[in-house]
């Protein structure tokens, strides 16, 4: 039988932390929470289903993701975020795939299920988000800049069919919080290899990005809640190559404009 180990990281996830360990219980044999000192109950509760419970300041999704998965002690790593659990479907497959003795695959992908607005997000680009997190880890590394990491896995892969869980956002606040912040990591992203961005990207992107999401994807099929994604999507694309515009001085710094200002 297979030996797995969970690679957990965590922040202030205490409402979502014991529903995603409970779903790793009887499947793994090593549980890592690796913790960027959270200021609620996170690590408290974590505590009740592992000893190996490790706070760490954060050094981003890609390097806190790979510090997680190295402290694992088996080869074999499931790697889930404090918002996510397994369903029924997808432990059931992931016990069965223990209990073989060989495998010749040497990273599995999971599609990933997205609850928000009341609702699972069946439609747009969240589904099937299909994610690498299962993976042998002397075969795999977390690679990615600020955001959009991802596991680059030597070897075979294959799929399961059962879903992973992701409990997101918990209200529209929350979501526009995180907008801000994952705007201004993919701008970042985009200006540290060289990206650029004009007036038509600027113009046409966020267009595109909400018609491929409610049109070609069938966003409209998940009812408000799809729509709601499909235009924050839109709304995304369009910060994120503003930062960028921002970021290349295309209207300048506050110093320059505060001295235009004063020959006004």
């Amino acid at each position: 039988m297979k030996k797995i180990s969970a690679a957990l990281i965590t922040y202030n996830e205490q409402d979502k932390i014991e529903a995603c360990l409970e779903s790793l219980e009887g499947l793994c044999d090593d549980i890592v929470v690796l913790d960027s000192y959270s200021t609620d109950s996170t690590v408290e509760l974590s505590r009740r289903f592992t000893d190996r419970v490790i706070q760490e300041k954060w050094h981003g999704y890609t390097k806190q993701k790979q510090l997680a998965t190295d402290l694992a002690e088996h080869d074999w790593v499931l790697s889930l975020d404090g918002d996510e659990k397994l369903s029924s479907l997808l432990r059931q497959e992931l016990l069965e795939w223990k209990a073989q003795p060989n495998d010749y695959c040497d990273s599995y992908k999971l599609p990933r299920l997205t609850f928000f607005m009341g609702r699972w997000i069946r439609h747009t680009t969240w589904y099937p988000d299909w994610q690498v997190r299962l993976f042998r880890r002397s075969r795999a590394r977390w690679q990615g800049r600020n955001i959009h990491e991802g596991v680059t896995a030597e070897g075979r892969q294959r799929k399961f069919s059962g879903h992973l869980l992701h409990y997101t956002y918990s209200s529209i606040s929350e979501y526009l919080v995180q907008l801000e912040n994952f705007s201004s990591l993919a701008a970042m992203d985009y200006h540290e290899v060289g990206k650029k961005v004009g007036v038509l990207r600027l113009v046409l992107s966020p267009p595109s990005v909400f018609l491929k999401n409610y049109i070609a994807r069938a966003g409209f099929m998940d009812g408000i809640p799809g729509l709601v994604v499909s235009i924050l999507a839109s709304v995304s694309t369009f910060f994120k190559y503003l930062k960028l515009w921002e970021l290349q001085g295309r209207y300048g710094t506050k110093e320059s404009s505060w001295r235009e200002l004063d020959d006004s």
